[in-house]
């Protein structure tokens, strides 16, 4: 079992990495692509992914309701600028409560790429252009994010949906990063 588990993380979380890489370069992030989610190799996240392993979805979500939190989400969001989460903070203007932060657009893109390449890895061949926006609008209730970040993030899955990935990766290359890079 451990070995079968260590293998299966290993291998999903390598897949997903170049299918990232892979959309990242496609739009000339290449540096993001390249250092995309190297701390799923950390021990604090690779030794939690391989005792939470099951293959269809996140071990974080297994190690969350194993034990109340995932200790690797915890590392994982504080370490990887493309997670809305990593720009939670106080609001400016001092009032309570935590909001998020405007994100440079080119984490929203990178965030953007994560999120159609987990779907990609976890529906495998039933993969379609909508999952990711699906995957969003079923989980966007409990999401902490910057409206103008929210929005573009928003538009991009919309028009993956509706128009594919050619169509959506040269908007992004052509309108949204360019000269940002």
């Amino acid at each position: 079992m451990l070995l079968k588990n260590l293998y299966g993380h290993f291998m999903t979380i390598t897949k997903h990495r170049h299918l990232v890489m892979e959309h990242c370069f496609r739009v000339g992030l290449y540096k993001q692509g390249l250092l995309h989610d190297l701390s799923k190799y950390s021990p604090k996240e690779f030794i939690s992914g391989v005792k939470y392993y099951q293959g269809y979805r996140s071990p974080n979500s297994a190690e969350r309701e194993k034990i109340g939190y995932s200790a690797a989400w915890l590392h994982h969001k504080g370490r990887n600028k493309h997670h809305m989460e990593y720009w939670i903070d106080y609001p400016l203007d001092g009032s309570d409560g935590m909001v998020g932060m405007k994100m440079p657009v080119k984490y929203v893109v990178e965030m953007f790429c994560d999120r159609v390449a987990a779907s990609k890895i976890y529906n495998k061949e039933k993969y379609t252009d909508k999952d990711a926006l699906t995957y969003y609008l079923n989980h966007r209730n409990h999401y902490i994010i910057h409206p103008q970040s929210e929005k573009l993030l928003r538009y991009l899955l919309v028009m993956l949906a509706k128009r594919g990935e050619d169509e959506t990766f040269e908007y992004i290359n052509t309108c949204v990063l360019k000269g940002r890079r």
